[in-house]
């Protein structure tokens, strides 16, 4: 008897668990694919025009789309930092966007979703863009990675790009060795070289469970795209790079339905911050949202968000409820049965809301909205937003430029500001001054955020404030080197 009730123990303990796998299942693989500015408004089914996106349309139709996902920040290097380690980037002074040559980048001492999965034997591999140091301590074969192909920074970084000074030439790398210069051939040819890679990596892989992110470079400026997608789209070069994108997300599915893997996969696509706004054509559109990249509005940081895991994520259903990339780290080390790690970290399980479980909710009091050297912007709870006093950028309804040069931005002030995302999604109403009790509840939030990470804007010191990895003079002196074989132009001027 008393056996049988051990059993039965047992039993209900590992069935009440929706992360714990039986026995027979495999560790189930992971895919990212990320893209760099794409907009709320840049895919078929978030109501893109001009162009179309099938593949990404299906992933939809056969997994869940997310209608309150948010990157980490609004701007490359930062989100990035989220989504890769579970925090909030200026936890670990990870802020903007890094230059060529920088002397810090994402801290080893850190661990990475690629470290997690490789704790639980994953292969691991990244193609595409990295941004978060390059200098060889912080590229991706030091951070967890088996394999990397791809961009050290960002694809506007280098001369080519009209309104470029004293950048050196974007450099391609494979592994922590240096290929060559890119040039504009290999841009144009990169989506399809980052597709090649991963369904490889797929191909070989099939027989182990393996973590695959794909940080597409585009369709950041300057744009790029084969010459088997130009012209194909009614949106000019954004559509058909759009297009390329979304032809490479079916290869990818293709790759994993080909090899069996359908149900061994969870594929999520995302972004790392909203449309760069100013460069007009060239950009993209956050679609209902207001502004873009770079502020801490609701365009700049809410992304398109797709995942797909037949038979463990819901076939054709819509998520309303909030979700960010810092949560993608705990949920995955639940799901595999891996270690957190020892360092604090921000972001929480949220499996029940991806598989869209009867009655899950967000976990997280509220997300707290950062931007630039520490700036608190605002913070979102359950559908409500305070925005803080801060400046942003804006076009002020004007329109963005043509062939790939960008207008300039004025800049707006805000004071403190309520709204209800959840039903105002285009933040056109404060209504602060009629929920004066909200207005109160959701500043105990903003002076947790302050007493944990600071502010800059009111001068707040944070207690949980990490170092990023940092080079020495020596290391800078070598990268300098590399990047500007005849000397930096920069350098000379001081």
């Amino acid at each position: 008897m008393v056996l049988r009730i051990l059993s039965l123990l047992v039993f209900l303990g590992i069935f009440s668990s929706h992360h714990l796998l039986s026995a027979e299942e495999r560790l189930p693989n992971i895919v990212i694919i990320f893209t760099d500015d794409q907009g709320y408004g840049d895919v078929g089914v978030y109501g893109a025009e001009g162009y179309e996106t099938p593949n990404l349309d299906r992933m939809a139709s056969e997994g869940r789309r997310f209608t309150q996902w948010y990157a980490a920040q609004a701007v490359c290097s930062a989100s990035r930092t989220g989504l890769l380690t579970g925090c909030y980037p200026n936890r670990l002074g990870m802020h903007g966007a890094l230059g060529p040559g920088s002397r810090h980048g994402l801290n080893p001492e850190e661990t990475t979703l690629a470290e997690v999965f490789k704790s639980k034997d994953y292969a691991t591999a990244i193609f595409g863009k990295w941004h978060l140091g390059d200098h060889r301590k912080f590229l991706p074969l030091q951070h967890g990675f088996d394999e990397y192909f791809g961009i050290p920074y960002s694809n506007d970084m280098w001369p080519q790009h009209p309104t470029a000074k004293h950048f050196p030439p974007l450099p391609l790398f494979s592994g922590n060795d240096r290929l060559r210069t890119a040039d504009e051939h290999d841009q144009k040819m990169m989506t399809t070289w980052l597709t090649t890679k991963a369904v490889d990596f797929i191909n070989r892989n099939r027989t182990n469970p393996f973590f695959l992110y794909v940080p597409h470079p585009q369709p950041h400026v300057p744009l790029y795209v084969s010459d088997r997608f130009a012209g194909t789209t009614e949106n000019g070069i954004y559509g058909d790079v759009i297009a390329e994108i979304d032809w490479s997300v079916g290869e990818i599915l293709n790759a994993i339905s080909t090899n069996g893997l359908d149900e061994d996969t969870l594929v999520i696509f995302t972004s790392d911050n909203g449309p760069w706004l100013s460069y007009g054509t060239h950009a993209g559109s956050s679609g209902p949202l207001r502004e873009g990249k770079g502020t801490g509005w609701e365009g700049g940081f809410r992304e398109p968000c797709i995942m797909r895991w037949p038979g463990k994520i819901p076939a054709g259903t819509v998520c309303d409820t909030s979700g960010m990339n810092i949560d993608l780290l705990p949920t995955f080390a639940k799901l595999i049965g891996g270690e957190l790690p020892e360092k604090e970290i921000d972001g929480k399980d949220i499996w029940p809301i991806l598989a869209g479980e009867e009655g899950a909710k967000n976990p997280h009091d509220s997300y707290w909205v950062f931007y630039k050297q520490n700036e608190l912007h605002a913070v979102i709870d359950d559908g409500w937003k305070l925005v803080l006093p801060h400046t942003y950028r804006t076009l002020n309804g004007r329109t963005g430029g043509t062939e790939g040069l960008p207008v300039k931005y004025e800049s707006n002030k805000t004071g403190t500001e309520l709204y209800h995302i959840a039903e105002d999604i285009g933040e056109s109403k404060d209504v602060a001054a009629e929920n004066p009790e909200k207005v109160a509840e959701m500043m105990k939030q903003v002076e947790a955020a302050r007493a944990e990470l600071g502010d800059r804007l009111t001068k707040r010191e944070g207690s949980g404030n990490r170092e990023p990895g940092r080079i020495t003079e020596e290391q800078w002196v070598e990268l300098d080197k590399i990047h500007w074989p005849n000397g930096n132009p920069r350098a000379k001027k001081k």
